[in-house]
């Protein structure tokens, strides 16, 4: 058994060990210079503070939003640790603050070490850095987004091996979308927003089924052709805005697994698919899918009935308004707290069930108006619900309360019915 040491020694070696050099931790000189590269390519916006502490006095990584860590690279000694900067957050985010102004330099690429990457909303101009995705290969998290950033995405950014989410929606990008961003060439990535761009163009490549992408929002750009199969790890999807076309059969058919049509995304909770020029008849698959919960198909081209399956589901809303759509309401539509069949062909009576739905409060909102509807079953004096909003007016029937148009649109004025002579075919053809 050992003895215990003298307590003198214990002292002594104590008294030695407090007087050890202590490790100093140095930033990489690469990433020291690339900070003061941001420096002067960035300002803040009057009204904005964020570079107060990015000073000569203090170390670079206490200034705001740069945290450091140790180089995994490098061999650290007794005496000395070499740091990386691991994330940048430019900017304060806060409600209040503009932002920051000025572009963002080449130099940003040479931080090798960063997995998150921030640039908070402001009047950041310029391209993105072509070589950003190249030397960045850790990138985790990439948000660049309410700025005013032109030019294409880089197509350096697909392929990242463990990006999870970039966003560079509401800026003023171009050109098409690289293709890797949406297939399985970058298999960490499930949230993708390019939204609000404007001129962000291409096509949704025909592997996009294959990739494990949950949120994409692609809205108000210029994308064009048809949309192909979505992935079954889906939940978001807006292409709202663009110049989509074709019929969504080849999207959302029967999807039972097998090798001709991949599994429908059963986790999909919101689809915006407005303001294009798809067409053709909607499918029932669409209708019939477990988790969605808002669907927005307004402003295209869509024709054809309303095949809505009879099994109990529920929307917050369902938006198929300003389309060619024939034939009646389907009673399944009941079940939507919100619904939207303006401005289509639609005839015949509104459901008894959907009426019923209104009245009792659960559907707090009905845009039927602009068709070719019969009648809207009501009780005799029966009152609408003061959070409801009905809008029944252009049919072809007597309004069943004076609160059926209460809820209508005021742009136009209001519009009691239908001329007759344009009601005699009940169809929706005359």
């Amino acid at each position: 058994m050992a003895l215990p040491l003298p307590p003198l020694l214990l002292l002594l070696l104590g008294m030695l060990a407090s007087r050890a050099p202590a490790q100093t931790a140095t930033l990489h000189e690469r990433d020291a210079a690339a900070l003061r590269d941001l420096r002067a390519s960035l300002r803040d916006l009057p009204g904005s503070r964020f570079f107060d502490t990015w000073d000569d006095a203090r170390s670079p990584c206490a200034y705001a939003g740069v945290v450091c860590a140790p180089d995994e690279d490098s061999t650290p000694t007794p005496t000395s640790v070499t740091l990386r900067v691991s994330v940048l957050t430019l900017g304060t985010g806060l409600a209040d603050s503009p932002g920051l102004a000025g572009t963002l330099p080449d130099s940003l690429a040479t931080l090798a070490a960063l997995t998150d990457l921030v640039l908070y909303p402001g009047r950041v101009s310029g391209p993105i850095p072509a070589g950003l995705g190249a030397g960045l290969r850790r990138l985790r998290l990439l948000s660049l987004a309410g700025n005013q950033l032109t030019g294409p995405v880089p197509a350096s950014l697909a392929g990242l091996p463990d990006l999870h989410t970039l966003d560079l929606g509401g800026n003023r990008l171009d050109g098409a979308v690289p293709p890797d961003l949406l297939l399985p060439a970058s298999p960490s990535l499930k949230v993708l927003i390019l939204a609000n761009n404007g001129g962000v163009s291409g096509e949704i490549p025909a592997g996009f089924a294959s990739s494990g992408l949950f949120h994409v929002d692609l809205a108000r750009n210029a994308l064009a052709g048809a949309l192909p199969p979505l992935p079954p790890t889906l939940r978001y999807l807006s292409v709202a805005g663009n110049t989509m076309e074709g019929t969504l059969e080849g999207a959302f058919c029967s999807g039972d697994g097998g090798s001709a049509s991949p599994p429908l995304p059963a986790d999909l909770a919101f689809l915006d698919l407005s303001m294009n020029n798809f067409s053709g008849q909607i499918p029932a698959a669409l209708f019939a899918l477990p988790g969605l919960s808002s669907l927005l198909l307004s402003r295209n081209n869509f024709t054809g009935a309303l095949a809505v399956p009879s099994q109990q589901q529920q929307w917050a809303v369902v938006d198929v308004s300003h389309n060619g759509i024939s034939g009646e309401v389907p009673e399944a539509l009941a079940a939507a707290a919100s619904l939207y069949v303006n401005n289509n062909r639609l005839s015949g009576e509104v459901p008894a069930a959907v009426a019923r739905s209104v009245l009792d409060g659960r559907m707090t909102t009905l845009y039927a108006q602009h068709n070719f509807l019969t009648a809207f079953p009501v009780p005799p004096a029966a009152p609408l619900p003061d959070s409801a909003a009905l809008c029944l007016s252009y049919n072809c029937m007597d309004l069943p309360m004076a609160s059926a148009a209460d809820g209508c649109p005021t742009i136009g004025g209001p519009l009691e019915a239908r001329p007759a002579e344009q009601c005699r075919s009940t169809t929706g053809d005359g």
